[in-house]
Order: structure tokens, then C-alpha cells, then sequence
């Protein structure tokens, strides 16, 4: 799976997060969550989803792959 960064982003502004706070939510550090929205860099499929039950929507919403 490959994250859209974007997408996920916009999911975050919508939702009224900061970096700081999906990345609370998500169990990740701010830094993973700012280069995925970079594009920066890629990620596992526990982080993807993690990130997706963080914003509530279904993981295949912020990954590549949706058609």
C-alpha cells in the first residue's frame, strides 16, 4: 500500500488536527506523519491503518491504490 500524503493531509485539516495530534492519536511521532504528507516517505500497513482509524474513514480512503 502506498500512502497518499495529500489525501491524508486533507483528511487532517478537515478533521481539525494538528501534525502533532494525528500523530498522537496514530501512536506515531509528528516527524512519520509530516514526510508521509511530504511524500517524503512511505510506510507499513500498521502505520497506514493506524493513521486511518485515527481520522475515522477506511484506509483504503488515503492509499494509492483507491480507485
Amino acid at each position: 500500500m502506498t500512502p497518499n500524503g495529500a489525501t491524508i493531509k486533507a483528511f487532517r485539516e478537515v478533521r481539525g488536527h494538528s501534525v502533532r495530534r494525528l500523530a498522537h492519536l496514530a501512536g506515531r511521532h509528528p516527524s512519520t506523519i509530516t514526510r508521509i504528507e511530504e511524500g517524503c516517505r512511505g510506510t507499513t500497513p500498521e502505520t497506514l491503518r493506524r493513521i486511518a482509524a485515527a481520522l475515522e474513514i477506511p484506509v483504503e480512503a488515503i492509499t494509492r491504490e483507491n480507485p
